[in-house]
């Protein structure tokens, strides 16, 4: 398998610094390698977080509604001898209390899933459901006001105007995300899913600005890149320029 380019591997450094911070508190510290824990990916597609985590001795269950994507998965487990420790099932963030055990998960990934879905409070409601008490969601979403930035920059002025001005957070026709959120929006969803806030981070809130060839072709560029994405994640005057959002809540 190829390996990643520099410039993706920062898109996603934060967020997995992050989760194994996670795995190391649940449980007191179970999730550092003494105990798998019970991760649910909803929507993980071909494995990009699953795959990693199988490798690091948890079990999980994928969950996504493309069998094309989990078909991927599967040859992905096969190749990296992760199998045993992941399944995957074909269905939908919405439903999926119909497919995993309630109370039963350490660990659920909901990300990128909740700007595609019908109904994103049905969704963190049925990632609640799954949960345990003293488990750990682990909620990532495009970010309503860096988007917004993003088309001015590119001079896509009416296009932000659209999107500035859309309850949703969405550019209308042609857009590949039905909404975003804004940070105080996704903490509600939350809340109201049963779920309780605990750390908030920007992600790539410099990667995208940053052109590709710089960042692919210098190693330098790249490290210096990673540690300054690192130093921006988790201050509170950085989120709004983030194209992430990432959350943390646990279930009480």
């Amino acid at each position: 398998m190829a390996a990643a380019r520099p410039r993706t591997t920062v898109r996603t450094a934060v967020v997995w610094d992050v989760l194994r911070e996670a795995l190391g508190r649940i449980d007191g510290g179970a999730g550092s390698g003494t105990s798998p824990l019970r991760v649910v990916d909803a929507g993980g597609g071909s494995g990009g977080f699953a795959v990693p985590l199988a490798e690091l001795g948890h079990d999980v269950t994928v969950v996504d509604p493309s069998p094309d994507s989990l078909a991927a998965l599967e040859r992905r487990a096969a190749e990296t001898g992760t199998a045993a420790r992941i399944v995957a099932v074909q269905g939908d963030v919405a439903g999926l209390a119909e497919v995993v055990p309630a109370a039963s998960a350490d660990l659920v990934l909901c990300h990128s899933v909740l700007e595609l879905v019908d109904d994103p409070a049905a969704a963190l409601q049925a990632v609640a459901q799954v949960l345990r008490p003293g488990g750990v969601a682990s909620i990532l979403v495009a970010n309503r006001v860096a988007a917004v930035v993003a088309r001015v920059a590119a001079g896509r002025i009416a296009e932000a105007r659209r999107l500035l001005d859309d309850s949703t957070g969405s550019a209308g026709d042609g857009d590949p995300l039905l909404r975003r959120f804004a940070v105080d929006e996704l903490h509600a969803l939350a809340v109201a899913a049963g779920l309780r806030p605990q750390l908030t981070h920007g992600v790539r809130v410099f990667a995208d600005v940053v052109p590709p060839a710089l960042v692919d072709g210098d190693p330098d560029a790249a490290r210096e890149l990673l540690e300054l994405e690192h130093a921006a994640a988790d201050r509170a005057d950085f989120l709004a320029v983030a194209t992430q959002l990432h959350l943390l809540a646990d279930r009480g």
